[in-house]
């Protein structure tokens, strides 16, 4: 089942290089515009969220859970969160070493690059792969709908920021929140089946 599901993934990377890359390029540019300092802070502030989001929250829950409980490993969810990242990160930064997709900036000189703290390769986004990672995981250990709303928020919003800020296609987008969803919901399911009834 994984193997297929990988496969899927890297096919899907290829496809936009050979058949799908008009309807690719076409979306992108709906999103990416000319230069405007106002809405382009905003998308970098959203896109720079990830990163102190992803150490901050289950690090501050594993904080929490050890001055609350007295124990570090009680309550699973700093840990179900953590890993979901950590293997986000992995499969994401393996397929782009694989893939080898350019940054859209770099073959369609009418794409704006407003983001120059980017590495070569486009597919997939990891910043919306770690922002899905962080609030599937996040919603499925807290499921209320206080969590879930703004956390999908948040996630969708990064996506769309790294499309507006010209770094990524659409593609790379979309693959990126089917990993790091998918490596949440891997997680959580094999923390519930290794922790058994509670």
């Amino acid at each position: 089942m994984l193997r297929k599901i990988l496969f899927a993934v890297l096919m899907f990377g290829f496809v936009p290089n050979i058949t799908a890359q008009n309807s690719d390029i076409n979306l992108l540019r709906q999103f990416n515009g000319p230069i405007n300092s106002n809405p382009d802070a905003l998308m970098r502030g959203v896109s720079n969220s990830v990163i102190p989001l992803m150490i901050a929250i289950p690090a501050g829950l594993l904080i929490y859970n050890r001055t609350t409980t007295g124990s570090w490993t009680e309550k699973h969810e700093p840990y179900v969160i953590g890993f979901s990242l950590v293997a986000t990160v992995g499969i994401t930064y393996g397929l782009k070493k694989i893939v080898n997709r350019p940054r859209p900036f770099v073959t369609y000189s009418d794409i704006y690059q407003k983001d120059s703290h980017v590495g070569p390769y486009s597919f997939p986004s990891g910043h919306t792969s770690s922002a899905f990672a962080l609030a599937t995981s996040v919603s499925l250990c807290y499921p209320k709908w206080y969590v879930i709303a703004p956390a999908a928020l948040w996630a969708i919003t990064v996506g769309c920021s790294r499309m507006y800020l010209g770094v990524h296609y659409p593609t790379d987008v979309l693959i990126g929140a089917l990993i790091g969803s998918g490596c949440a919901v891997l997680t959580y399911q094999l923390n519930k089946k290794l922790s058994g009834p509670q």
